[in-house]
C-alpha cells in the first residue's frame, strides 16, 4: 500500500521531460539578456535605479495614501459624531412627552422625527430610531432595513456614542461604504438613534490621491531611469571610449589617443591615459629603433665575416690537407682548428638565417614532396653520429608516402636538428621517428629516453642560445640557435613545433605541417604526450 502511495506522487515521465524543455528553453531565452546585462555597467546602474526607486516610490505611496486616507476618516468621523449628537438633542426634545413605549402615538412621532432629520442637509440622510428595548423600530423609509451590528448596539445600549465602517445597500445601486454613529438618548423609557453617513466623497478622494500618486511615482520612477542613464552615460562614455583606444593601441595603432573634454576628473583621466600612450609609444619605438639595430648589426656583421672567414677556410684547408707532414702537436692543432671553423661557418649560416627571419625576408620554396623520404635522410645522415653514441635510431611510418607541400630544405633542416638533438640526450637509448598524417595534416613526433626536461624547460627549449645543462658534453658543437631556427621554419610553414619531457623520462617533439601550402594547422595527427605515442599502423622500421 505504501508502495502503491508512493508511485501515484512521483510526477510521470512526460510531465518532467516537459518541465526540464522549458527550463531548458527558458535558459536559451535569458542567456543572451543575462550577457547582455553583465557587459554593459549602463544596464546595471539604470536597472539598480530603476528597482531601488521603485521599492522607495511605493513604500512611499502607501505611507502617503495611509496616512492621507486615516486622516480624511478621522475628520469624517468627528464631524459625524457631532452631527449625531445634535440629532440626538433635536430628538430628545421631541420624545420628551413619552414615557412608555406602548404609546399609540410613539411610532408616529419617531418616523416624524426621523423623516425630519434625514431631510435636514445638516444631518445624514439615513436614520434610524428606536427605543431602548427594542419594542419599536422605525427607521426612514429609503433606508431599507439596514441594521447596525450587534458589537455596535450593545456598545451603544451602554450609553457611549459609537462608529461602525461597514458597507450597506441603502439607495439600490449596490453596496456602499457608510460611516454608522450610534448615539443613545437618556430619556424615561431611552432610545437609540443611529445615522448612516455615505463615504463616497471620500472614497472618491481617496481613489483620485492613489492614481496620482501611482501616476506620479510612475513619472518619477521613469525620470529617475533617465537621469541614471544620462549620468552613467557621462561616466560609461569615456570609459568606453578608453576600451576601444586601448584595444586599438594592442592592436598595434599606437597613433591612437582620446579626445579631452573639459577640466574635469574624466578629462584628466583622458590626459593622464594619452600621456600613457605617449611614453608607451616612445618606449616601443625606442625597443624597435634597438631591436632594428641588432638585427641589422647581426646581418651586418655575418656578411662581413663571410669575406674574413672565407680566407681563413683556405689557408685551415691547406693545412688540414698537409697535417701528416706537421708534429703531432700541431696536427692537434691543425684539425682542432679545421672543426672549429665548421663549426664557426655553420653559426655564421644560422645567423644569417635569423637575421632573414628578424627581417621578414624568409620564404617558402614549396613542392610536393614525401616526408617520410626526408625523415630517413636524416637518420641516414646522422647515423655516424648514433654510432659514436650508441643511440638506435628507428622509424616509424605508414606503409604509403606521405606527400606534403612543404619546403624540402627547411623541414630537413628542422628534422635534422630534432633528431640530433634527440641522440645527443638519449643517453645510449633509442630514439623513435614516428610519421602519421591526417585529412589535413601531417606530424613528425621525435622521441627519446634520456635525461628529459625539468619542469618549466619545454617553454625554453626554442629559445636563442639556451641550453637545458651548459656543464653537459656535446658530440656535435651545436651552435644554440637549432632549435630556434626549426620553430620558425614550422611557423613559416603555418605549422606547429611542441615539445613536453619530464627528467628521467625522455624528451617528445611534435611537428605539424599542414598538407596543403598555405593552409594552417588544427589538430595534430599525434598528440603531445610521453605515455602513448600514435604509431601509423603496418609501420616500417628502419
Amino acid at each position: 500500500m505504501a508502495a502503491d502511495q508512493g508511485r501515484t506522487r512521483e510526477r510521470p515521465a512526460w510531465l518532467r521531460r516537459l518541465a526540464g524543455g522549458a527550463a531548458r528553453f527558458a535558459g536559451r531565452v535569458s542567456r543572451p539578456l543575462v550577457d547582455r546585462f553583465r557587459a554593459s555597467l549602463q544596464l546595471r546602474v539604470v536597472s539598480s535605479t530603476l528597482i531601488a526607486s521603485t521599492i522607495l516610490v511605493l513604500i512611499f505611496s502607501f505611507v502617503v495614501a495611509g496616512s492621507v486616507t486615516s486622516g480624511l476618516l478621522d475628520e469624517r468621523q468627528d464631524t459625524a459624531v457631532e452631527e449625531t449628537e445634535n440629532a440626538a438633542e433635536r430628538a430628545a426634545e421631541q420624545l420628551g412627552s413619552f414615557f412608555t413605549s406602548s404609546d399609540t402615538t410613539l411610532p408616529s412621532r419617531m418616523q416624524l422625527i426621523v423623516n425630519e432629520l434625514a431631510e435636514d442637509p445638516v444631518y445624514a440622510p439615513y436614520i434610524m430610531l428606536r427605543t431602548a428595548d427594542g419594542a419599536v423600530v422605525k427607521t426612514h423609509p429609503v433606508a431599507g432595513g439596514a441594521e447596525p451590528s450587534e458589537e455596535l448596539q450593545t456598545t451603544v445600549a451602554e450609553g457611549k456614542v459609537a462608529t461602525q465602517y461597514a458597507e450597506f445597500d441603502l439607495d439600490g445601486e449596490g453596496p456602499q461604504p457608510y460611516l454608522v454613529v450610534g448615539s443613545f438618548i437618556d430619556l424615561n423609557i431611552g432610545y437609540e438613534i443611529y445615522a448612516f453617513y455615505p463615504l463616497e466623497s471620500q472614497q472618491d478622494a481617496i481613489g483620485l490621491l492613489r492614481t496620482n500618486l501611482a501616476l506620479a511615482g510612475v513619472a518619477l520612477v521613469l525620470l529617475l531611469g533617465v537621469i541614471a542613464a544620462l549620468v552613467t552615460r557621462l561616466v560609461v562614455t569615456p570609459v568606453r571610449e578608453a576600451a576601444r583606444t586601448s584595444q586599438r593601441l594592442a592592436a598595434g595603432l599606437l597613433h591612437e589617443r582620446m579626445e579631452v573634454r573639459g577640466s574635469d576628473d574624466l578629462a584628466r583621466l583622458a590626459g593622464s591615459f594619452n600621456l600613457m600612450a605617449e611614453n608607451l609609444q616612445n618606449q616601443i619605438r625606442r625597443l624597435e629603433e634597438m631591436s632594428m639595430m641588432q638585427r641589422r648589426f647581426t646581418s651586418d656583421v655575418s656578411h662581413e665575416l663571410r669575406t674574413p672567414l672565407a680566407t681563413i677556410r683556405m689557408a685551415a684547408d691547406l693545412l688540414y690537407d698537409n697535417r701528416d707532414e706537421f708534429d703531432p702537436l700541431t696536427k692537434r692543432s691543425t684539425e682542432l682548428l679545421q672543426h672549429e671553423i665548421d663549426r664557426f661557418e655553420d653559426l655564421l649560416q644560422e645567423l644569417l638565417e635569423i637575421s632573414r627571419f628578424d627581417s621578414g625576408f624568409a620564404s617558402l620554396e614549396v613542392e610536393a614532396v614525401d616526408v617520410g623520404r626526408i625523415a630517413e635522410d636524416v637518420v641516414e645522415g646522422l647515423g655516424r653520429l648514433a654510432g659514436e653514441c650508441g643511440v638506435e635510431v628507428t622509424i616509424a611510418k605508414p606503409s604509403r608516402r606521405v606527400i606534403a607541400e612543404v619546403d624540402q630544405r627547411r623541414v630537413h633542416r628542422i628534422l635534422r636538428n630534432l633528431v640530433s638533438n634527440a641522440i645527443e640526450h638519449a643517453e645510449g637509448r633509442p630514439v623513435e621517428v614516428t610519421i602519421a598524417e591526417s585529412e589535413t595534416a601531417v606530424a613528425v613526433a621525435v622521441r627519446d629516453h634520456g635525461v628529459g626536461l625539468k619542469p618549466g624547460h619545454a617553454d625554453r627549449v626554442f629559445d636563442r642560445f639556451w641550453r637545458a645543462d651548459p656543464s653537459r658534453n656535446r658530440k656535435t658543437g651545436g651552435t644554440g640557435l637549432g632549435l630556434a631556427i626549426s620553430l620558425e621554419d614550422a611557423k613559416l610553414h603555418s605549422g606547429t613545433l611542441q615539445a613536453t619531457g619530464a627528467p628521467g623520462k625522455g624528451t617528445l617533439f611534435v611537428l605539424t605541417l599542414p598538407l596543403q601550402a598555405g593552409n594552417r594547422v588544427i589538430n595534430s595527427p599525434i598528440p603531445l604526450r610521453l605515455e602513448q605515442k600514435k604509431e601509423a599502423p603496418r609501420a616500417t622500421q628502419d
